[in-house]
């Protein structure tokens, strides 16, 4: 399968937050209850938050044939802030390659760690891409409370 990784932009919104929601819903819920799921991927309905995210931070998708299979996101220099692939596009290495350049952004730009909150489905994958526990922790969106982990490695 050919990917090419490139800059999100605007238009890419709609394809982002479809695959957000879809993954959520059928990747991640195994992880977390039908309430938890509902409340989380219900957060692909703020088109504005995600055209910000385009618009502010280094944001990437991955796509193979005119389609979205995967994105990730940066913020504030070494916080990775999102990792998503297409639930039909799973352990095909497409979230290791954006990992992988979001990485080499973060030492581009002089830091020598990056961080990231991550959730138990994605823990072990960046438990195999070397990242550490910090710690684990609860976080609260939208009055629901959900269990992810703070991660972080040295680059």
């Amino acid at each position: 399968m050919d990917i090419e990784i490139r800059q999100a932009t605007i238009e890419d919104v709609p394809e982002i937050t479809t695959l957000f929601r879809d993954t959520v819903r059928e990747v991640n819920s195994k992880d977390y209850s039908d309430k938890q799921i509902q409340t989380w991927s219900a957060g692909a309905n703020d088109t504005e938050k995600w055209e910000e995210r385009v618009n502010r931070f280094y944001f990437l998708v991955a796509e193979t044939n005119d389609t979205i299979v995967g994105f990730a996101y940066l913020k504030n220099g070494n916080y990775f802030d999102g990792l998503f692939v297409h639930k039909d596009y799973q352990r095909q290495g497409i979230a290791s390659k954006l990992l992988r350049i979001i990485e080499s952004k973060v030492m581009m730009d002089g830091f020598d760690e990056i961080k990231s909150d991550v959730s138990i489905t994605a823990l072990p994958f960046f438990e195999d891409h070397y990242y550490d526990v910090i710690k684990k922790q609860k976080k609260v969106l939208k009055g629901m409370s959900f269990e992810n982990y703070i991660v972080s490695k040295q680059l």
